[in-house]
C-alpha cells in the first residue's frame, strides 16, 4: 500500500474553509443572537424588539400593576401588546377574510382628535348616529383618542397595526353599547365583551379585576353583564372588521342590529336601583 502523503497545516486549514463555505448555513430567524445588546431593528416606526424574558417581565409587571390600579392605561397597554402574540394574527388573519377588514389593513386609518372628524362635527351629526353618540361619549367622560399609547412591542408591522386598531376603536365600543367607562364594572363587562369576540389575551387578563369590586357590583357582573358579554360577543360579527370612520352617519341602533350586537342594560339605572335586603 502506497504511503499516505501528509497535506501541510496550512494546507489542510485552506481546504476546511473552502468545504465549509459549500455547506449552506440553515435559513433560522433564530441562529443570530439575541439578548439585550443584540438586537434586530425595529420593523417599524417605533418599534422595540424584546427578548422572550423581557416580554415575560413586562407581562408580569403590567399584569401585577393593572390589577392593583385598572385605571393605569399605560400598563393595560403594555400588557395588551406583550401578550397579544398568535392572537393578534389571528385577528389579521379575520380582517384578511372579510372585505371590510381587507379595506382597513389597506388603508389603516387611525382614529385621532381630529380624524375622521373633530369633536365639534361629531356632535353636529343628527342624534342617534353613531358619530354623534361617539361624539357626545367623549363630551360626557372627557376622553380623547390622542391618550391611547402607540404601539411598540409588537413583532410584525401589520399586527402591530391590528392591535392600534382595537386600542382606538374601544372608546367606540364603548359609546355603542352605552357602557360607562367611569364604573370600573363599565369597563369590566366592555372587556369580557372584547374578550369573548377578539380573544385578546389582555381583556381576558383584566377580568381578575372582579376581584376588585364591591359585592354587589360582583354579583350584578356575574348575574346580568358576563351572561350579556358571551351572549352578545357569540352573536356578533367581529367587530375588528368595522370601518368605524365609514359608519358615523349610520343610526347607533341599526348598526347594532346589523352587526348583531346586543345592548346591555344600562348601568346607571342599576346602579341606582335601592338595594335589596
Amino acid at each position: 500500500m502506497p504511503p499516505v502523503r501528509l497535506q501541510p497545516s496550512g494546507q489542510l486549514a485552506h481546504l476546511a474553509r473552502a468545504a465549509c463555505s459549500q455547506v449552506p448555513c440553515p435559513a433560522h430567524p433564530y441562529i443570530r443572537a439575541f439578548s439585550v445588546l443584540n438586537r434586530p431593528p425595529p420593523s417599524y416606526a417605533g418599534h422595540v424588539p424584546l427578548t422572550l424574558l423581557e416580554k415575560g417581565a413586562l407581562t408580569l409587571g403590567s399584569a401585577v400593576g393593572a390589577f392593583l390600579n385598572p385605571r393605569r392605561a399605560d400598563l393595560i397597554a403594555t400588557l395588551g401588546e406583550v401578550s397579544a402574540g398568535p392572537v393578534a394574527r389571528r385577528l389579521r388573519d379575520t380582517m384578511l377574510a372579510d372585505p371590510v377588514g381587507r379595506q382597513i389593513l389597506r388603508d389603516r386609518p387611525r382614529i385621532t382628535s381630529e380624524t375622521p372628524l373633530p369633536l365639534d362635527a361629531l356632535v353636529a351629526l343628527p342624534a342617534h348616529t353613531v358619530g354623534h353618540v361617539y361624539g357626545r361619549f367623549r363630551q360626557r367622560y372627557h376622553m380623547s383618542p390622542d391618550v391611547r399609547d402607540v404601539v411598540r412591542y409588537v413583532d410584525d408591522a401589520e399586527c402591530a397595526y391590528v392591535v392600534q386598531r382595537y386600542r382606538e376603536c374601544h372608546d367606540l365600543y364603548h359609546a355603542v353599547l352605552g357602557l360607562p367607562p367611569q364604573f370600573v364594572e363599565g369597563e369590566i363587562a366592555l372587556k369580557a365583551f372584547e374578550f369573548a369576540n377578539t380573544g385578546l389575551p389582555m381583556t381576558g387578563l383584566s377580568l381578575v379585576a372582579v376581584a376588585r369590586l364591591k359585592p354587589a357590583e360582583r354579583r350584578r357582573f356575574f348575574r346580568i353583564f358576563l351572561p350579556w358579554a358571551l351572549r352578545s360577543a357569540r352573536a356578533a360579527q367581529p367587530i375588528i372588521n368595522v370601518y368605524w370612520e365609514k359608519e358615523l352617519e349610520t343610526d347607533a341602533a341599526a348598526l347594532r342590529a346589523r352587526l348583531g350586537l346586543e345592548k346591555p342594560p344600562d348601568l346607571h339605572v342599576l346602579r341606582r336601583k335601592p338595594k335589596t335586603t
